[in-house]
């Protein structure tokens, strides 16, 4: 995403691979301070033909699962798509937001990650680490003005179906088994989509060049804990039996290279920079689950075609295991 210096406030360059969806901004695509265009990062000439005062690098492939089917277009988009963003920015003298994950510290197993913890990434994922690497280089070689961000787990409406929330409210909802993996005490921090929205703006607007910025709500939680919590409420929103949607939890083998635990310390922009969450966690669960039930239509259909056949390869043979 750019934000140009005439005709627009924001351009939304976006790829559109299997998770984007021109549905999700329909609320905003008549603004004359917004515009879409469909368009790769990894296209050079692309970029120098646009006009803008600052990147916001969203730009990423969506999922861990996919990365261990295949890392290709994660190495090119977090690799040579940040490179191609890094040389705009240094070619411009304009600011870069790169946005990373929390997943590039690998696994914590106490304590928290602060921004100077190493990065020791365990999944392709993971080559965020690289991008995350090369925006420092850029920043000490050529003195770009980049910034980076690292955000804990994210929740929301709108979320693509393949992960772990959405994916349990549809499950049950759908009376599907909801696959587990391993034991399901792998912990997560969970943060609504809106708080990592408002930290990256206070980035954009406030953020020191060079800096990293971790960006968590403190909402530690095993994922089978996370499960059931979700599995009660929308028992409880739907008027079902909470004992016959539990029946739905299926635990399967674990992912290879699973994290056990992610737990990072946002205390760096809380003090620096005023962000805080302002999403409880109970709200914004609540929140989640009652757009699914409400949004029907947008899910139903996303969970066919193409999405079955990666849900298949992904759990088909570990659920009939």
């Amino acid at each position: 995403m750019c934000c140009p210096r005439i005709r627009t406030t924001a351009f939304n360059l976006d790829r559109l691979t299997y998770a984007g969806n021109l549905e999700n901004l329909k609320d905003i695509e008549s603004s004359d301070r917004y515009e879409f265009i469909k368009g790769d990062i990894c296209d050079r000439k692309l970029l120098e033909s646009l006009e803008f005062d600052a990147i916001l690098n969203f730009a990423a492939e969506s999922h861990v699962d996919r990365s261990i089917l295949d890392a290709a277009p994660f190495l090119k988009t977090n690799i040579a798509g940040t490179h191609n963003l890094l040389e705009t920015a240094r070619q411009r003298g304009c600011t870069l937001v790169h946005v990373s994950t929390d997943e590039v510290y690998g696994s914590a197993e106490t304590g928290l990650f602060n921004e100077g913890s190493p990065l020791l990434p365990n999944s392709p994922y993971a080559s965020k680490a690289s991008s995350d690497l090369l925006v420092r280089a850029y920043v000490e070689t050529h003195g770009v003005r980049a910034v980076i961000t690292r955000c804990s787990n994210n929740y929301g409406p709108y979320q693509f179906p393949e992960k772990l929330i959405p994916l349990v409210i549809l499950n049950a909802i759908s009376g599907k088994p909801i696959p587990v993996y391993g034991d399901g005490m792998n912990v997560r921090d969970w943060i609504y989509v809106e708080d990592h929205c408002r930290a990256v703006d206070a980035v954009l607007h406030r953020g020191r060049p060079g800096e990293i910025y971790n960006v968590g709500a403190r909402n530690e939680m095993p994922n089978i804990e996370l499960i059931r919590l979700l599995l009660g409420k929308i028992a409880e929103q739907l008027g079902m039996s909470e004992d016959r949607l539990t029946g739905l939890i299926t635990f399967v083998k674990d992912r290879q290279g699973h994290d056990r635990r992610y737990a990072i310390d946002p205390a760096k922009i809380e003090g620096e920079l005023g962000w805080r969450p302002e999403t409880a966690f109970e709200d914004g669960i609540t929140r989640t689950i009652r757009w699914y039930i409400d949004n029907r239509k947008w899910w139903e259909g996303i969970i066919s075609g193409e999405y079955m056949k990666y849900y298949d390869v992904q759990y088909g043979e570990r659920l009939r295991g």
